[in-house]
This record gives C-alpha cells, structure tokens and sequence, in this order.
C-alpha cells in the first residue's frame, strides 16, 4: 500500500526550518525537531498542544512561527496542514464539537439527526437507471467480492452476509488476510465477475489500488461511496452514492450500512425465488439458532421448515 509522504506533505515547512536552522534559538530547534520527526501530528496540533508535546510555553511557540517567517501561529499550522485537509477535517471537527456545551442527550439527539439528514440526501440522490444497473450486475454475477479496508471491511461483511442467499458465491475482505492475499484471489476474476468496492472518507489507499487493477483486467465494479470526488468513481462502471457526514468521526457506518441494507433488499426482491432460498438456508441453520427451552423439537421444527420449504419450492 502507497503510504502519504508526510515530509513531501510539509515540504514548505520543512524547506523553511532547513534555511533558518542554524540561527534558532535552543527552544526553537527543540520545536523544529519535533516537527521535523513528527508532522502529521504536528498538524494536529492546536498551539497549547504543541507547546506542551515541545516542553515550551505557548508564547515560544508562537515565535518559533515567527522566526519560520509566518505571521504567528494560525498561519504556520495552515501551511503544516496543507496536503493533509481531508485526512485532518474530522480531527478539526471533533475539536471545535468537544468545545461547544452540550448534555449526552443533546449530543445523542443531534447524532440521530445527522443521520436523517444523511438518508434523506442519499434517498433523494438515488438515481433509478444506476440503482437497476446495480442490482442486475450483483443477480447476474457468476463470483461476487466486496473490498473494504478499515471500518468498511465490516460493511463489506455485512453486505456479504445479506447477499449470500440470493447469489452463488459472496466473498468479503474481512478477514481476508490482508491486500496481497486478496490481489491473489480476484486474478481470477473475470468479466463474468463482479467487485464491490466500499469506501468512504478518509479513503483506503488499498481499495483504490485494488480496483485500478481490477478495471484494467476488465472486471465489472460496483462502488458505495460518497460523492463523484470520491477516488472510487472514476474506477467503477456503477456508483451509487451514500452521504456519511458526520461532526464526531470521519463517517456515518450507519447511513452507509442503510443505503447497503437498501440494496440488499432490492436483490431479494428480484432474485429467483427468494422466499424459497431464504427458507433453505433457515432450515439449514437451525441447529445453530437460539430456542426457547419449552419450544418445539429440533426435529419439529425441521419439519415445518421442510414443509414450508416445500410450499416455496418454484415449480
């Protein structure tokens, strides 16, 4: 996987403590060493944080900035942060939430709107001709996989594991053991094939490599993701589009697990005898699924799945 060069990222900084080293002062060097050896967190920073990491006092720092030759602290975070705004956006966000006085009522509240807000623009986006496009390419699979990496590799689970009865063979990268293992299985892919790719911001670099690759081999690829900006877009031959925003993380799990579970039931509803797949595979699990110690026999009950396993069956 291709890793940020956090150096590259805060070249202008670093090309500045570089020509300027050599006169700081012992405080100023402590504080340039530290953001040398340490960027992206330095990025994070708000001034008191850095000061305290550094072991100076806020107003040392503001001058360390000064000697930089930038007008104060603000203007040399902003320069740090450059290249890194995406990446950064959510931690600057929790900031400013944690600041805002508010009951765990209110915050559980206002959670729960984001969330509505987020289904009603994802509802309202939905276009008719993709959702169709999506649903036929996951019926018409001979092999599916879902690639997800991060809090997405538990989507790619839970979508797996509501496809399985309606489609031949589902696979997921939970669990997978890791990306190489995964490039190893979808070599195999075809066209007759399909890969979904799930990923949402901050974006796994692994997602993207992967499908690159997989357009190239001219393996169909069905991407959830959440706007046309996303890298994922440009590489699928369907996208379909869940907003995620969120003030206390980088994404809502639950509005992009909505709009999957929506797809979900859009499979069921056009696959080949759903209702009699669904029954299969409950008689199947029994042995497995919880019973109340006074409920009927296993064998009762296998019975009456078979019975109406048999009245589903398609003629």
């Amino acid at each position: 996987m291709n890793r940020p060069d956090t150096q590259a990222l805060g070249g202008t900084v670093n090309a500045r403590i570089g020509k300027v080293y050599m006169s700081l002062s012992k405080a100023h060097r402590k504080a340039a060493d530290y953001v040398l050896s340490n960027v992206f967190r330095s990025a994070t920073m708000s001034i008191d944080e850095l000061a305290n990491a550094v072991g100076i006092s806020v107003a040392t720092a503001n001058r360390f900035a000064r000697a930089l030759g930038f007008e104060g602290y603000p203007q040399f975070r902003a320069e740090l942060v450059y290249g890194f705004e995406a990446m950064l956006a959510p931690i600057d966000n929790l900031r400013s939430e944690i600041q805002r006085p508010a009951t765990s009522t209110e915050i559980i509240s206002s959670s729960l709107n984001e969330d509505m807000a987020n289904l009603e623009a994802t509802r309202r986006g939905l276009a008719p001709d993709l959702c169709n496009h999506a649903v036929r390419q996951i019926l018409n699979a001979e092999r599916i996989y879902i690639v997800g990496y991060g809090a997405s590799a538990f989507l790619a689970g839970l979508m797996a594991h509501s496809l399985d009865p309606f489609c031949n063979t589902v696979q997921s990268t939970l669990g997978s053991g890791g990306p190489s293992n995964v490039a190893r299985q979808l070599f195999k892919y075809t066209e007759r094939d399909l890969v979904i790719g799930i990923s949402f911001p901050r974006y796994a670099e692994d997602v993207v490599t992967i499908l690159q690759q997989l357009r190239e081999k001219g393996v169909p690829i069905l991407a959830l993701t959440d706007a046309p900006s996303s890298p994922l877009a440009s590489l699928a031959n369907v996208t379909l589009y869940a907003q995620t925003r969120r003030n206390f993380s980088p994404n809502s799990e639950g509005a992009a697990l909505c709009l999957i579970e929506a797809i979900c039931s859009a499979v069921a509803h056009q696959a080949k005898a759903p209702v009699h797949a669904a029954s299969e595979m409950t008689k199947f699990m029994l042995p497995w699924l919880y019973q109340e110690p006074n409920a009927t026999s296993r064998k009762s009950q296998a019975a009456a799945a078979s019975k109406i396993i048999d009245m589903d069956r398609p003629a």
